[in-house]
C-alpha cells in the first residue's frame, strides 16, 4: 500500500491545479542569477518595452497561444497588453475584459469571504471541522481538530487531493483527454475521505484543493448561502466587478473568452491543441471554479492595496500577512509570498485544463501583475520578473 501510495503522489503530482507539488514544486516562479541581473537593466525602459520583452517571446516560441498583462501601478492605473490570440479559430487578441478560467485564484476570492465572515463574527479562525460540518459527521481524531485557519492558509496536514485507483484512473484518462480527473471530488466522497483520515505535516504548509472544498462547504453551511451568492454579496457588488463568477456563460464577457489550448500538461495532447474546459462540483468549485479576466483581477489585487476605499481594506490586508514565516512560500491566507531582493512579493498562481494565471501583489510599492495564458504551463516565473521590473522602475536600487 505504501509503494502505491508513493506511486500515485508521483503520477497526480503531474498535473496539479496550483502551485505546489506534493514536495516538488513543478509550477515555478524562481528567479536565477541571471534573471535578476537581466530585470535590473529594464529600469530605464519604458513598460511597454519591458513587458514586450518578457512575454512576447511566450507566444513566439510556441510556449502558449496568448497572454495578457495586466499591471497596477502605484498610483492606481491600470495598463493592458495582449499578445497572440485568445482564440485560435476566430483569431481574436487578449485583452484586459477577456474571460479566463483562473483555477486555483478561486482559492483568493473565496478566502477573503471567508476573512469577511470572521470580521462580521460569523465564524471564528478557531472553530474546527467537528463544530463546522454537519451534527454527526464521521471524521477521524485528525480531521475533526483541523481549524478553519488551517484550511485557509494550507496547514491543515490534508493532501492536495485523496491518492485513491479512481483518482488514479481520471487521472490516466486526463493525460489523453483532457477531463477532469478532479470530478469524482463531491461531498460524499470527501467526508467519507475525512472519516479515516491522517494528518500528514498537520501545521506545515502543503497544498491542499480538497481543503479548500471543504471550507466553502463550511461557508455555505454556516451562512445558508451558495459560494455563488457569497462571491456576489461580498465581492463582486461591493468591489464592482463586471465579469467574474463560476457560470461563465452567465458572465457578459463569456462570447469572446479565451479557449484553452494544451501546454506543458495533458501529456499525450499535443501543444497548442483544444482541450476541454474543467467542470467543478459544487463541493470543488469555490477552490479552482472561479471565472474572471484581467481588469477584474486588477481590481481585486488594488482593493488589497487600499487605492480603493472600501470595508475590504482592513480584512484583505490582514489576509496577506504571514501566518507561516520561511524565505520561499510562507504562507498567509490564501496567498504565499516570496522574499525577493529583501522584499515579499503576495502571489497566486491557477493552473486548469487550457489556462494558467499568475497574481502578485508588491504591497510596499503598490504594484500588482496578472498574467493569464490560454494554455497549461509550469513556469510562472514572468510573473515574478514583472513585478521584479516594476520595484525597479519605480524605486531604482539606486536611490
Amino acid at each position: 500500500m505504501v509503494r502505491l501510495h508513493g506511486f500515485l503522489t508521483i503520477l497526480l503530482c503531474g498535473a496539479s491545479l496550483s502551485l505546489a507539488a506534493c514536495g516538488n514544486n513543478l509550477s515555478t516562479t524562481e528567479l536565477n542569477a541571471g534573471d535578476l541581473e537581466a530585470v535590473r537593466h529594464f529600469q530605464n525602459e519604458s513598460l511597454q518595452n519591458v513587458v514586450d520583452s518578457l512575454v512576447q517571446p511566450m507566444v513566439e516560441e510556441g510556449h502558449t497561444p496568448g497572454v495578457i498583462v495586466g499591471v497596477l501601478l502605484p498610483g492606481g492605473q491600470m495598463r493592458f497588453f495582449g499578445y497572440g490570440v485568445a482564440d485560435q479559430d476566430s483569431g481574436l487578441k487578449p485583452n484586459g475584459d477577456t474571460l479566463f478560467a483562473v483555477g486555483s485564484l478561486s482559492k483568493g476570492f473565496l478566502a477573503t469571504i471567508t476573512a469577511l465572515l470572521v470580521d462580521e463574527g460569523k465564524l471564528s479562525w478557531d472553530e474546527t471541522l467537528r463544530t463546522l460540518l454537519p451534527p454527526g459527521t464521521p471524521l477521524s481524531p485528525d480531521a475533526a481538530k483541523i481549524t478553519l485557519l488551517q484550511l485557509a492558509t494550507h496547514t491543515s496536514g490534508l493532501p492536495r487531493q485523496p491518492v485513491t485507483p479512481q483518482t488514479l484512473q481520471y487521472f490516466v484518462e486526463y493525460l489523453f483527454d483532457g477531463e477532469n480527473f478532479y470530478r469524482h471530488f463531491d461531498r460524499d466522497y470527501i467526508l467519507n475521505y475525512l472519516a479515516d483520515f491522517e494528518a500528514d505535516n498537520q501545521n506545515q504548509p502543503q497544498y491542499s484543493n480538497i481543503g479548500y472544498g471543504i471550507l466553502g462547504y463550511a461557508l455555505e453551511l454556516r451562512t445558508g448561502l451558495s459560494v455563488d451568492a457569497l462571491l456576489e454579496q461580498k465581492i463582486v457588488k461591493p468591489l464592482g466587478l463586471k465579469c467574474t463568477g463560476y457560470a461563465p456563460d452567465a458572465l457578459p464577457c463569456y462570447s469572446t473568452r479565451a479557449h484553452g489550448y494544451a501546454g506543458d500538461e495533458p501529456k499525450f495532447i499535443r501543444r497548442g491543441q483544444p482541450v476541454p474546459d474543467w467542470q467543478f462540483t459544487p463541493l470543488m468549485r469555490g477552490s479552482a471554479g472561479l471565472y474572471s479576466n484581467a481588469r477584474d483581477l486588477l481590481t481585486f489585487a488594488a482593493a488589497h492595496l487600499g487605492n480603493r476605499k472600501t470595508r475590504l481594506k482592513a480584512v484583505l490586508a490582514d489576509d496577506m500577512k504571514v501566518r507561516f514565516p520561511r524565505a520561499k512560500e510562507a504562507a498567509a491566507v490564501a496567498w504565499v509570498v516570496d522574499d525577493i531582493e529583501g522584499e515579499p512579493i503576495t502571489y497566486q498562481i491557477g493552473i486548469v485544463a487550457g489556462y494558467t494565471s499568475y497574481l502578485g501583489i508588491d504591497a510596499a510599492h503598490k504594484t500588482a501583475v496578472i498574467v493569464m495564458q490560454n494554455s497549461f504551463n509550469w513556469d510562472n516565473s514572468v510573473g515574478h520578473k514583472l513585478m521584479l521590473s516594476l520595484r525597479y522602475m519605480t524605486s531604482p536600487p539606486h536611490e
